[in-house]
């Protein structure tokens, strides 16, 4: 089965500010997430700003501090492992996974001011294409929201 695999090419916008609102749809969708990011230190800030990012919104999840993975909605981590049964994966601060095929959907999000990370995400596209996966791509407009580009 191919995995849907969506780029978030970041323009307008950083993670800390685009990936509540993704998290926040994916689980309206009634889905769960694992959220691979790049080192340990980045998973600690990114599971502190999601408590307090919008005091108007609940985000649950968690952290392997934070334990019972199983039961976590959301999961983040810097490891290729999905610990809570999630369907929904998404990939930031240049991480990569070897597990993308055993998830429903794939979100790469990316840093569209850092060149290298530009020219990996259009390797790991060309990667995903190659392996059969349906690809697509999503750049910030001028106003921050999502435009598809291909």
């Amino acid at each position: 089965m191919a995995t849907e695999v969506n780029f978030y090419h970041l323009t307008r916008s950083s993670l800390e500010d685009a990936l509540p609102r993704l998290l926040l749809k994916t689980l309206q969708a009634g889905e769960r997430a694992v959220v691979m990011l790049g080192s340990p230190e980045r998973v600690d800030a990114i599971n502190t700003h999601l408590w307090t990012f919008d005091h108007d919104s609940f985000l649950p999840h968690g952290a392997a501090r934070d334990g019972e993975a199983e039961r976590q909605p959301v999961w983040l981590t810097h490891l290729d492992e999905n610990p809570n049964g999630a369907a929904f994966l998404f990939i930031a601060d240049r991480a990569r996974s070897a597990r993308v095929g055993d998830y429903k959907r794939c979100f790469e999000l990316f840093d569209g001011r850092d060149e290298t990370a530009v020219a990996e995400s259009r390797e790991r596209w060309k990667a995903y294409r190659a392996a059969g996966h349906a690809v697509a791509y999503w750049q910030q407009g001028a106003a921050g929201g999502w435009e598809k580009k291909g």
